[in-house]
């Protein structure tokens, strides 16, 4: 089973990786999807208003206190948007979904809960196609309280070893332990991975983050607006065409962005400790990709917390060949068994 995070891009330096490929499977595995998800009001509203929707059941909390749920209910849609987003992890080599068999919801969901998804290989069958395999999934949708609110049976195209486009640059994966996707629990179903530990971090290692992320004009203008941010540059066109200004996107959105594509690999962080040294050296226009990558250059136990470690780390984040965003980060990370993973079901 390929279940190592990372290629070997070359001396200390890693690319995240994900994903099973259909050689890996067979039928009755199981697998835990984490992070989980919380699910609120508020989504909901923005969901259904977003897609006009008009069953009044999910936004209007009058009717909802006069039916027999006594609360708005989440829309169905949605809520299996998030339980197949959550699976993107362990699926990540697929192709496509062929189709989805059978789509029931089992118990209500409110804007109020967190959602977990697992997944069970049911079948597997050789399509005789030297690229693709076909699996026969069933997903099960989990809330807070353990019941299972929804299940997905589905069919979907997934790749073989080494047929996947990523494959193409024919990297080796790399099998250290420390980079396992997954551990299996006492019951033989895999959790998968939420990060490394401190321990697992060396010195000068170089991990490249993946996959890279565009950044659109829509999502810098809304965290602009959201933010408070009055400057017209950011959200109004017919100012930027009377001054000249170009449309970019907006810097501390850039560096959101790019902290966010740190956190596949640092995901096991109790606190960032702060950034220092924060460059950005070149605008990010709208539809630009924007990959990053991290050094470790610091490595110490923390004195007041033994089961936690301060890793110091330099990140710098490309368009094309061009920098973009640089800067120095120290995070305080859970040493190896420790933090609330195991209670949390982690």
């Amino acid at each position: 089973m390929s279940c190592y995070g990372y290629l070997r891009v070359g001396p200390h330096r890693y690319r995240e990786r994900f994903g099973l490929s259909y050689e890996d499977l067979s039928p009755g595995m199981r697998i835990r999807h984490r992070p989980a998800i919380d699910v609120t009001q508020r989504d909901n509203q923005l969901d259904s208003v977003d897609l006009i929707n008009n069953a009044h059941l999910h936004y209007d909390s009058q009717y909802a206190a006069r039916t027999e749920w006594g609360t708005p209910l989440t829309v169905s849609t949605m809520t299996v948007q998030r339980f197949m987003g959550m699976i993107s992890r362990s699926w990540y080599r697929r192709r496509r979904i062929l189709r989805i068999d059978n789509l029931a919801l089992t118990a209500p969901v409110r804007g109020d809960d967190t959602l977990r998804s697992e997944s069970e290989v049911i079948g597997v069958t050789d399509l005789g196609d030297r690229d693709v395999g076909q699996v026969q999934l069933r997903i099960n949708g989990i809330n807070r309280s353990g019941a299972i609110v929804a299940r997905i049976d589905c069919h979907i195209e997934l790749y073989r070893a080494g047929r996947h486009p990523e494959d193409q640059h024919g990297l080796p994966v790399c099998t250290d332990e420390r980079f396992c996707l997954y551990h299996k629990d006492v019951d033989g179903v895999r959790t998968e991975q939420t990060g490394l530990w401190y321990e697992d971090l060396a010195l000068d290692e170089t991990y490249e983050h993946w996959p890279p992320r565009s950044l659109m004009a829509y999502e810098s203008r809304q965290a602009a607006l959201r933010s408070l941010e009055i400057n017209p540059r950011w959200q109004d066109a017919d100012y930027r065409e009377r001054t000249g200004i170009a449309d970019e996107i907006w810097e501390p959105f850039v560096l959101g962005a790019v902290t966010a594509l740190t956190t596949r690999t640092f995901g096991r962080v109790v606190a960032n400790l702060g950034w220092t040294d924060i460059e950005l050296p070149a605008p990010v226009a709208p539809d630009e990709t924007i990959r990053a990558e991290s050094t470790v250059v610091g490595l110490r136990a923390s004195r007041s917390r033994p089961d936690q470690g301060i890793a110091t780390v330099d990140t710098q984040a490309y368009s094309g060949d061009r920098l973009v965003c640089s800067y120095r980060r120290n995070l305080l990370l859970y040493r190896r068994g420790q933090g609330p993973y195991a209670a949390a079901g982690y």
